[in-house]
């Protein structure tokens, strides 16, 4: 099987556990790999988890609107209203791409129960649709400074029932606004999870008190 380019970042001891993260539009693999020494997880601690992370490169397509420019995305954007309308079936494709990376991390040993999925914009929403449809529990999803982009295609199997979820928004953000952030929560409580939201005075970013509880929900959920 092809499996998604990806930057991978090995822990100091045999993985025991696996983390999968998404980039946004226009972005790659790069952008998030960065941030792992920030995490500060402690993997030289032989009683820490051994945490292999995963950050996959999106395919290089047209964008509609962007008047059709390529660039990494995990599917395009037909037009950028409140309800966003995207390509579907490139959208389906992205989800179950990752899904395949979930799949690979079986095959090399890490339990399912070891694998969190994040993702953020654009690829948070892949993250959501991922995740939430795996046939396997999962450790944990985190969702930052994004959407859900079809409610009608989120199925949560009954193993993941009691799924970690961490939202992550930022109160400014002209990109997606935290409206978008808010219904995601709402889809995912009607699911019937309870994840947990956090805001921050920010863009469509990352910061640094953002950093700290992505690294506290990762140990939280891994160790």
């Amino acid at each position: 099987m092809k499996y998604l380019p990806a930057i991978e970042i090995e822990p100091v001891q045999q993985a025991n556990g696996a983390v999968i993260w998404l980039h946004g539009l226009g972005a790659s693999g790069d952008d998030f790999a960065a941030i792992v020494p920030a995490l500060n997880l402690s993997q030289q601690d032989p009683g820490a988890a051994q945490i292999r992370f995963i950050f996959p490169h999106a395919p290089t397509i047209p964008i509609s609107i962007n008047g059709g420019m390529s660039m990494p995305a995990w599917y395009d954007i037909l037009s950028i209203d409140v309800q966003r309308k995207i390509n579907q079936q490139q959208f389906m494709a992205s989800a179950q791409r990752v899904t395949d990376l979930i799949e690979r991390e079986l095959a090399r040993g890490i339990s399912s129960e070891r694998i969190v999925v994040a993702g953020f914009s654009q690829g948070g929403a892949v993250a959501y649709q991922a995740a939430l449809n795996f046939a396997q529990p999962l450790a944990g999803l985190m969702a930052l400074s994004t959407y859900v982009a079809s409610a009608n295609t989120l199925e949560l199997k009954a193993c993941n029932r009691q799924l970690p979820v961490l939202i992550c928004h930022g109160s400014e953000d002209p990109v997606v606004p935290e409206s978008l952030g808010l219904q995601a929560l709402d889809s995912v409580r009607a699911l019937g999870l309870a994840p947990e939201y956090k805001q921050y005075c920010m863009g469509h970013s990352v910061s640094p008190e953002q950093i700290k509880d992505m690294a506290d929900f990762i140990a939280k959920v891994l160790n």
